[in-house]
């Protein structure tokens, strides 16, 4: 029986480690998911942005003058479908969509260093053109847009269903997991948003399924005192909330 007991033990954990390989082999495989271009030809330029190692597309509306956005979206987004959207709030800036590494027509492999150096060079660009640059992220971009804020002068920065740390976040989803020694991007933004002074939201939905509220709620709480401002939608969840007036009016008047 003592061998049984030790066999079957033995089985356990190589089975549990090949699972522990598999999840770090395949981390990215589950983070980001590239997508081609798909949405509505209302672009008024695709721009070509050179950064280290590749080349990133960005679906743009162009506009002179001071005031310009920037969307970084989700990990499964085709981000030109926001465009209409972003031109229709907020008429009179320049719009600027980036596609990560791997999505769209961009080139390169997406990772976490390589999407926040290219956040960077990208606004940096911007910059010069606009004096005052939005900045919106969205899921996986809140964890880009956050870093740039950090390091950047934003003058606005909105974050839609935005999470602490994808690590905590990949910890509720794997709790039998050792999540902090497998993950590779990590996203951390409860490190950087206390070095952020632009005025900031945070939108959440109340529903949320994929980034649980508690990790949006954690993130609020390692802001500097009167920097953001936190807003649940009732009754949305991760994939709808884009579609609540709620959402929209607040993302206006901010």
């Amino acid at each position: 029986m003592p061998s049984l007991v030790i066999k079957f033990l033995a089985v356990a954990i190589l089975i549990y480690l090949g699972l522990c390989v598999g999840l770090y082999a395949g981390q990215r495989a589950l983070l980001y998911h590239p997508t081609p271009s798909k949405g509505a030809d209302v672009a008024d330029a695709k721009l070509k942005l050179a950064v280290e190692g590749a080349e990133l597309a960005i679906t743009a509306s162009l506009q002179t003058g001071d005031n310009a956005l920037i969307y970084f979206g989700g990990n499964m987004e085709d981000v030109s479908w926001s465009l209409p959207m972003f031109s229709k709030m907020f008429p009179g800036y320049a719009i600027y969509l980036p596609h990560y590494r791997g999505y769209s027509d961009s080139t390169g492999q997406p990772s976490e260093l390589a999407l926040h150096n290219d956040a960077l060079v990208l606004f940096d660009k911007i910059h010069a053109r606009h004096k005052h640059v939005f900045v919106v992220g969205r899921s996986l971009g809140t964890g880009v847009a956050v870093r740039l804020a950090s390091q950047r002068p934003v003058e606005r920065l909105v974050l839609v269903t935005p999470y602490d740390s994808i690590e905590k976040v990949a910890e509720g989803i794997y709790p039998l997991f050792p999540i902090s020694w497998l993950l590779i991007d990590k996203y951390e933004s409860w490190q950087y948003a206390p070095k952020i002074t632009a005025p900031t939201l945070l939108v959440a939905a109340e529903q949320d399924q994929v980034i649980p509220l508690a990790n949006t709620e954690n993130l609020y709480k390692s802001f500097s005192k009167d920097v953001a401002t936190l807003k649940v939608i009732p009754g949305r969840n991760h994939n709808d909330i884009m579609e609540d007036v709620g959402y929209l009016e607040w993302l206006k008047i901010q």
